[in-house]
């Protein structure tokens, strides 16, 4: 993978190289992790964060739900971000927070375990492939169910969740498709291995609601207030697989996938089997918000170098 200089751990920079952890951490025997993935976007102003506040809230939100106490507030994490981001020297970037169980005891119980607290930003491409913004995927639908709301909670976004995601993914490359969609525990579409779903009729926009095991997506939200802005109409509805092919588009938001069109699904087209004219609207009005190029007024913009060295 990409490498940047310097990586956050539990309050001090430290040495991509050096930014190491025990063996016996409780997180590597029962991934006791909470994560947030978001970008940085390259402007003419400089490296923009979108939605930086939103992704800090949750992962504060995720840490609550397991009983993890975050010695840092949102704002603190927010700085962080930025003050990484600046001494990194990066434009473009992904940014990843993660806090989990370290080391202390190997028990199922954490109680014993310190929490320890990680970030990470460098370089990285788009996440379903170079052509996959304009062309779209090809995805099947996996024999693995999502996690049932009593087993698991899915709205936390928690590193154990994702071996329920490597199931999904690795079913289907081996299969031949780049991704794979995953049925909640009642067998309604959820969302694919680590990005939400929308799907197009008309004029109208569907998306699973969180009661079908979805992590309420940052990016998930986003299109959906830009899409309304539109003047498209969105509804968050249990979504029957075979709705999957008969609709007219359909396409994966997440904040490493960003808005994927997908072109086929079980080898069965979407639509015409490529992009379509909504998805590439979306895409359009997305990629002028988080680069600068429009309007801020949702507020989701923030600018590093405006904010870089600011205490939190």
């Amino acid at each position: 993978m990409n490498k940047s200089e310097y990586i956050w751990m539990n309050g001090e920079l430290v040495k991509w190289e050096d930014a190491r952890i025990h063996v016996l951490s409780h997180v590597v025997h029962y991934g006791s992790s909470v994560f947030e993935g978001m970008r940085a976007y390259k402007s003419e102003k400089g490296p923009i964060l979108f939605r930086l506040g939103e992704h800090s809230k949750r992962l504060i939100n995720s840490a609550k739900i397991y009983r993890m106490d975050i010695p840092y507030s949102a704002e603190q994490i927010d700085q962080a971000i930025i003050d990484l981001i600046s001494v990194n020297k990066l434009e473009g970037s992904y940014v990843r927070p993660v806090v989990f169980r370290g080391y202390g005891s190997l028990k199922v119980d954490p109680s014993d375990c310190p929490v320890d607290f990680v970030i990470a930003t460098w370089p990285w491409g788009q996440y379903l492939g170079e052509d996959a913004l304009e062309k779209g995927v090809k995805v099947c639908v996996s024999s693995w169910r999502r996690l049932a709301s009593d087993t698991m909670p899915a709205m936390a976004k928690a590193g154990g969740n994702y071996l329920s995601s490597q199931l999904i993914k690795l079913e289907a490359r081996r299969l031949g498709f780049e991704e794979g969609i995953g049925l909640d525990y009642h067998g309604h579409v959820s969302e694919g291995s680590a990005e939400n779903i929308f799907l197009i009729k008309g004029d109208t926009l569907m998306t699973p609601p969180f009661t079908a095991s979805v992590l309420p997506g940052i990016t998930r939200d986003t299109v959906m207030t830009i899409a309304r802005d539109m003047g498209y109409k969105v509804v968050e509805q249990n979504i029957p697989r075979e709705m999957l092919y008969l609709v007219d588009e359909v396409f994966f938001t997440g904040s490493a996938a960003e808005i994927s069109p997908i072109a086929e699904i079980d080898e069965i087209k979407v639509g015409e089997g490529k992009r379509g004219p909504i998805t590439k609207k979306l895409q359009e009005a997305f990629f002028d918000i988080v680069e600068g190029r429009a309007e801020d007024k949702y507020g989701w913009l923030t600018y590093v170098r405006e904010c870089a060295g600011v205490s939190a």
